[in-house]
């Protein structure tokens, strides 16, 4: 199912979301874009399950539930430290050992790093088509599109699933601008500075609890959150203003009557 974009002659674009009238929308990346959040899950549950198997054999294996709410929408370190503190393990944030065994939340995030690329070359990012026909369709009636991710690997995600964007704030702009990530809504509030917007005029669109928290405490104008089975409470609870199975089941409806005073001051993937 494609969501409809109504497309009306006029001055610059908006876009009308549930009958308000926003200037942009803000996508997350894994699990809205592209299916790439499965392949997160996997390298994390391989990860995990093998450093809890070989030091605290007492414990349960990486869940679902453990992604969901854990690691699920932050960068590889505040992952790595979130899943561990649910289960009451600490770990020093390095190690001089330089081998596969080694307990850090450095080496965690760097055996997760490989083993992700590692399933990425080999299955793809694979697309999410409803996603994807929006934002062509948003960015072609003029409407400044952003995506948002924790992940360092996002423009290469992006270039392989040939998904062109007007704004795109990842890992790296993290790193090399210091912001916290998700729950923190810095990145966020990065993007709407670089579409040169108020929060409270874009959309945000997530999958992620903690990505959903973030763009409601950024006081973002609406907050969409895609939920997997199950997941809906989790991210209402989160912050979510709705909450729907993909893009697909809302309406998208592309107006004229926003002055476009802001444009993006950098294009960036596209």
């Amino acid at each position: 199912m494609t969501p409809p974009v109504e497309d009306e002659p006029g001055r610059g674009p908006g876009v009308i979301l549930r009958g308000r009238e926003f200037s942009a929308v803000i996508f997350d990346l894994d699990g809205v874009i592209t299916d790439t959040a499965a392949v997160h899950r996997r390298a994390w549950a391989a990860v995990f399950d093998e450093f809890l198997a070989r030091h605290h054999r007492e414990q349960s294996g990486f869940s679902e539930q453990d992604y969901l709410a854990y690691v699920d929408g932050r960068n590889r370190a505040d992952g790595v430290r979130s899943f561990l503190d649910s289960r009451s393990i600490t770990l020093p944030e390095t190690t001089a050992e330089d081998e596969p065994a080694a307990a850090s939340v450095a080496a965690l995030a760097e055996r997760k790093d490989r083993l992700f690329h590692e399933l990425l070359d080999a299955e793809g990012p694979h697309p999410i088509a409803p996603t994807v026909d929006l934002i062509r369709r948003l960015r072609s009636a003029g409407v400044p599109v952003a995506v948002v991710s924790a992940s360092r690997n996002a423009a290469t995600v992006l270039s392989r699933a040939e998904v062109a964007v007007d704004v795109r704030v990842d890992g790296i702009d993290a790193d090399r601008l210091g912001l916290p990530g998700k729950p923190d809504p810095a990145l966020f509030l990065e993007a709407a500075r670089r579409l040169r917007l108020d929060p409270t005029d874009a959309v945000v669109v997530e999958d992620a609890e903690s990505g959903v928290a973030a763009a409601k405490r950024g006081g973002f104008g609406q907050v969409v959150g895609i939920a997997t089975a199950g997941h809906a409470s989790a991210l209402e609870r989160s912050g979510a203003d709705v909450v729907v199975p993909d893009v697909a089941a809302l309406t998208w409806s592309t107006t004229p009557a926003v002055e476009r005073r802001r444009r993006p001051d950098r294009i960036q993937g596209g």
